[in-house]
This record gives C-alpha cells, sequence and structure tokens, in this order.
C-alpha cells in the first residue's frame, strides 16, 4: 500500500484495494491500517530519521527500501503493540522477500541504531534527532507538516495551540456516530451498543452524535446497521446540518453533497418531509448517496449530477425555488489530515487561490436560485482563513444586502473532530 501511494495512489483507494486483495479482519484489520496511514502521515519525520541514521538521504533511497523503512521506523516510534525486536525481525523479513537481500543488513543497522538513540535520549519520536534551527522547519519535522503550512500555522496560532493542532493531525480521527430519529434514539442506539461489547459515548453539545471508544474497521455488523439507524458523521460535520436547520416541507438544496452524509441529516432534520435535492458533478459518488439515503430509509431526497455554479442557466425554473441552501464547498482539507493521510504531501499551497476563487464561483452561482429571505450555510472542512473568513468577508463587500447571521471556526485538537467553518447568510 506505501509503494502504491509513493507512486501517486490516494490512500484510502490503496488501503482499501489491498484489504480486499488480503482479506484479514478485526485488531489486524486495525494494525494494518494504523500502520499504513500512520507512515504516511508520519513521512517528514521518518525521512528525517532515515536522513540521521543513513549514508544516503532518504530522498535517494530505492523507495521499496525507503517506505519499508518507513514502517519499520513507524512501529519503533509509535506502535505500543508491536514488540522492538519483532519491528526490526519482520521488517528485515520483508526486505530479503521483497527483492532486497542485499540491503536487508543495511535496514537492521539502521533500526537498531535507532533503537540504541531512543534507549539514550528517550521515548519521544523525534528525540535522537538533530532538528533545523530554524523554528518553522523543527516545527515542521516534529509534526511531519511541510514547510509551508507549518509556516502557516505558526502565523494563525500561538504556539500552544499550533503545537495541539500539529498533534491532532497526526493522530487516528476520532469515530463518531449520528443517530438517525426517525429510526432510534441516541440512548437506545447506546444501549444496543454496550449490550453487544461496544462503548459509545455521548458528544456534548450535538443532540444526536456518538463517538465510538477503541473501535475501528468494518462497522457494518454494529448493531443498528442494517436497520438504518445511524452513520458515520464526524462531529464537526455534524453542526453544518443543523446550522442550516431546515424545517418540515421545505425545498433544500445541498451543492457538491456526494456521498451525501449531510443530505442525509437534512432529511432527517426535515422529519423527512420536503426535498432535498443532492448536486453533485460526479454521477458515480451520487450513486453513494442514494445507498445512504435508502439504508437510512429516507424519501424526500433526490439527486442530480450537474454543475452547481451553473444551475441556474441549467434549470431557470429553479431559480427563486429553494428555502435554504448548503453549500460544502471544495476545499484544500487542511481540517482533515488526520483522516486523509495523504493529503498535507498533496495539496500545494498555490492551489489554495484556485479553490478560493472555485468557491467563490459556486457561491455567486447559487444566489438566484434562492428565495427572497431564504439562508445559505457555506461550510468548509479546512482551516485556511483565505477559503473561510476571508471568502465571507469578500462575499459580503460584494453583496452589502446580505447578512452574516453566524460563524464558526473549529480547529483539529480543541474539542476532537475535524476542522470546519461554517457560516451562516441571510439573503434580502
Amino acid at each position: 500500500m506505501l509503494l502504491a501511494v509513493g507512486a501517486g495512489a490516494y490512500a484510502d483507494v490503496a488501503l482499501e484495494r489491498e484489504l480486499q486483495r488480503t482479506p484479514i479482519e478485526g485488531a489486524d484489520r486495525a494494525l494494518a491500517t494504523e500502520l499504513a496511514y500512520g507512515a504516511i502521515r508520519q513521512r517528514r519525520l521518518l525521512d528525517a530519521w532515515l536522513d540521521a541514521l543513513g549514508k544516503v538521504p532518504a530522498q535517494k533511497q530505492p523507495p521499496k527500501l525507503r517506505w519499508l523503512l518507513h514502517l519499520g521506523l513507524y512501529q519503533l516510534l509509535f506502535s505500543d503493540r508491536v514488540p522492538a525486536s519483532a519491528a526490526v525481525s519482520t521488517t528485515v523479513e520483508l526486505a530479503k522477500r521483497g527483492g532486497l537481500g542485499r540491503l536487508a543488513p543495511v535496514a537492521n543497522g539502521m533500526l537498531r541504531s535507532a533503537l540504541r538513540r531512543r534507549e539514550v535520549l528517550g521515548p519521544g519520536p523525534w528525540a535522537g534527532l538533530e532538528l533545523p534551527a530554524d523554528p518553522c522547519q523543527a516545527f515542521g519535522v516534529r509534526h511531519s507538516l511541510p514547510d509551508w503550512l507549518a509556516a502557516l500555522v505558526l502565523e494563525w496560532l500561538p504556539l500552544d495551540q499550533a503545537e495541539a493542532f500539529g498533534l491532532a493531525c497526526n493522530q487516528p480521527p476520532s469515530l463518531d456516530l449520528r443517530v438517525n430519529p426517525l429510526k432510534a434514539s441516541r440512548d437506545q442506539l447506546q444501549a444496543e451498543l454496550l449490550a453487544a461489547g461496544v462503548e459509545a459515548q455521548v458528544i456534548e453539545g450535538l443532540p444526536l452524535a456518538l463517538n465510538l471508544v477503541g473501535r475501528s474497521g468494518d462497522l457494518r455488523g454494529l448493531p443498528g446497521y442494517a436497520e438504518g439507524q445511524w452513520c458515520v458523521q464526524d462531529r464537526a460535520a455534524q453542526r453544518v446540518a443543523l446550522m442550516l436547520a431546515p424545517q418540515r416541507g421545505e425545498r433544500i438544496l445541498d451543492a457538491c453533497a456526494a456521498p451525501g452524509g449531510k443530505s442525509t441529516h437534512l432529511a432527517e432534520l426535515m422529519g423527512d418531509q420536503g426535498e432535498v435535492w443532492a448536486i453533485d458533478r460526479s454521477a458515480a459518488r451520487l450513486r453513494r448517496v442514494e445507498i445512504n439515503g435508502a439504508r437510512l430509509g429516507l424519501q424526500s431526497i433526490q439527486v442530480l449530477a450537474a454543475d452547481a455554479s451553473g444551475l441556474a442557466e441549467a434549470k431557470p425554473e429553479w431559480r427563486a425555488r429553494f428555502d435554504r441552501i448548503l453549500l460544502d464547498a471544495p476545499c484544500s482539507g487542511l481540517g482533515t489530515l488526520a483522516r486523509h493521510a495523504d493529503a498535507r504531501w498533496r495539496m500545494a499551497p498555490g492551489a489554495i487561490e484556485e479553490l478560493t476563487g472555485l468557491q467563490q464561483q459556486l457561491l455567486e452561482g447559487l444566489l438566484p436560485l434562492l428565495k427572497p429571505g431564504g439562508q445559505v450555510v457555506y461550510a468548509t472542512c479546512t482551516v485556511h482563513p483565505a477559503e473561510n473568513g476571508g471568502l465571507i468577508e469578500r462575499f459580503l463587500a460584494k453583496h452589502p444586502l446580505w447578512q452574516l447571521a453566524t460563524s464558526w471556526q473549529c480547529w483539529p485538537g480543541s474539542e476532537g473532530g475535524d476542522g470546519f467553518f461554517a457560516a451562516l447568510l441571510q439573503a434580502p
């Protein structure tokens, strides 16, 4: 899986493909996921270890050896489950099995050297490394972030909050459920999960949210899944549909809707009475919306494959049709780096400007579809001000009759969950 991602594959797609090819379940599946995603998140820190331990810089190592050493080092530095001796011996064995027999002694020597450094200098994952003198670069190495992002985080946040952000980006994400109130109560589902040996904790401030403690892997066998009593949705994302506050009988437009977490939430909040139009450019991804809606027993969701920014021209009969609009805009995803292990290595600072242009185009394109006096929620799963508060400021300057009713920004590491932004805009 690491080889595939190193060659350009998306981490979630590559992992799912390998899990289907080599089926493992339970704790082993969870461990494989942790090792794969963890080694990708920590790529920069692990490369710094390779640079310190070896004669050849990490970037010049043969890819198979580089990723294999990442896997071994990740186990030594971050995994409590794998004994150090096993991490070293299996890495050496994999080197031999993978056609790297000539380099197996190199792998063995580097990992044992890392072990010795840790024993002398302490257990921290960067203890034993000589960090760069530049504070920004040192922060980037410690939290395995690219320099451009490390610099921005230190610019946006005081040091203690920046440290919390860095730590949160490298933790396995929380596993949150949203209870379907049309099928079950939160107390009922919590009791059913507990009876099945699964601890689920209430998330304060969210009426339908539960957090699964110490659980990962395939969740489809848990109580209530087949009956449509719940779906997986991060706690921060659950706040977005609540902010829009849809009412029974209304017409709601969910632009950029796939895979449908917010569309289904809107339908549930309306008691499944009214219309929820889920729009997305990808017909294949809209199929996920239909599947999710069907499992949850929802009838009010309709889908349309279209570019949301051009709907006013493509569907002139939709002008002034909708009571409320949700735009969960395409964004840099900088609030979900823990969830998307490879995102920090794919995103480039120049892409932010392109994204803000697209976000503004989508927001402007949706305005003709809203009824007078209607409301729009603009949301992103990023923490970049240009995509969030800065974009809303520019929008309000251009549309002085519109009002900002409320907005919020949550950061990874502050209250658990992803980093998200949402603004509720009131039309004249």
